[in-house]
């Protein structure tokens, strides 16, 4: 090969390189609009159902804004003052004592401890308090059809929006919730909704928007379908020596992979003595403190936490309330 041709030949290949990525772009949005109607034709509706469903939903910037700066990416030491607070604490005893007997019928029937229940609303809405105050149908619209980092799964969720306002007959208009389009007492996505909630009252509908018996009872179910595993330990505070191994890194997301045999080590050990099968999955958190880093060993029930909302902060924060939750109800 010649000087030139060598020149050439790479230059050609980058060219058609350029080429063909010009041609790779995002689908309009008017593209997508036009596959959205075409899905949910296949699901049963008509194009003009869901033309007229597309149509009743507007852009809302405030939504995208949201999305790009969450609470969880924060620290941890300026996470968790947001969410274990006195106040919280005295509602989630409130909510306890108010619906005691609800609480106690759930976590028996869906084997799924009683102050994650509890915490988990408390978390979400401060017990129905803060719903949110985004429509859900433009929240999920714009997510869908102008986020292209999820566009994706924010159209699936309007796809099932669709579905449930059908199928549980809710007015979409008066559909208020999170930025991400999360709805009622445990703030459910549309697919969350549609696949776990639970008529807990026996009234003939899924209310999670003004129910807080089918509230307390969809959730449970939630973490029960997730593998909840009741009386078990959540997380346990370790303690090192020295840096964490390099075998070993802190969960950024991924599925169990490691067994609490593999984290634990003469430099690693748990800082408070309990009787635990070292065979069991296990992850590693890390939380950053003002003036040091946290570690602890997460267990399955951490994991499955996480299924509610991925981020091992709001684990965490949902343990730990839960925790207070727990020996505040035993004293009062």
């Amino acid at each position: 090969m010649t000087l030139l041709n060598r020149f050439v030949a790479p230059l050609a290949l980058a060219i058609l390189s350029s080429s063909a990525f010009a041609n790779t772009t995002e689908p309009s949005v008017d593209e997508l609009k036009a596959e959205f109607i075409k899905t949910q034709y296949a699901k049963g509706f008509s194009d003009t159902e869901t033309q007229d469903f597309i149509d009743n939903a507007e852009f809302n910037q405030a939504v995208i804004d949201a999305m790009t700066k969450p609470w969880e990416a924060k620290p941890w030491h300026q996470y968790y003052p947001i969410f274990l607070t006195d106040k919280r604490l005295a509602a989630g005893l409130k909510f306890w004592k108010e619906h005691a007997s609800t609480i106690d019928k759930a976590s028996k029937e869906f084997n799924v401890d009683p102050q994650i229940i509890v915490a988990i609303i408390g978390i979400e809405t401060f017990y129905g308090g803060y719903m949110g105050n985004y429509p859900v149908k433009d929240a999920l619209y714009t997510l869908g059809f102008h986020y292209p980092p999820r566009a994706t799964f924010f159209r699936s969720e309007f796809a099932n929006l669709q579905a449930l306002v059908k199928e549980e007959n809710l007015d979409i208009n008066s559909l208020k919730g999170s930025y991400a389009g999360a709805m009622g007492f445990g703030q459910f996505i549309p697919s969350s909704y549609r696949h776990y909630s639970v008529d807990f009252d026996n009234d003939g509908s899924r209310d999670l928007l003004n129910s807080p018996v089918d509230a307390i009872g969809s959730v449970a179910n939630y973490f029960h379908q997730h593998g909840w595993q009741q009386n078990q330990p959540v997380a346990v505070e370790l303690t090192l020596t020295k840096a964490l191994p390099d075998t070993v890194k802190t969960w950024s997301g991924e599925k169990m992979h490691y067994t609490i045999a593999d984290i634990l080590s003469p430099s690693v050990a748990l800082a408070e003595s309990i009787d635990i099968d070292v065979s069991k999955p296990a992850l590693v958190v890390k939380l950053e403190q003002t003036d040091k880093e946290e570690y602890w060993l997460g267990l399955k029930n951490f994991y499955v936490i996480t299924r509610y909302n991925r981020s091992p902060l709001y684990a965490m924060a949902v343990y730990q309330f839960s925790q207070e939750l727990e020996q505040a109800y035993a004293t009062h």
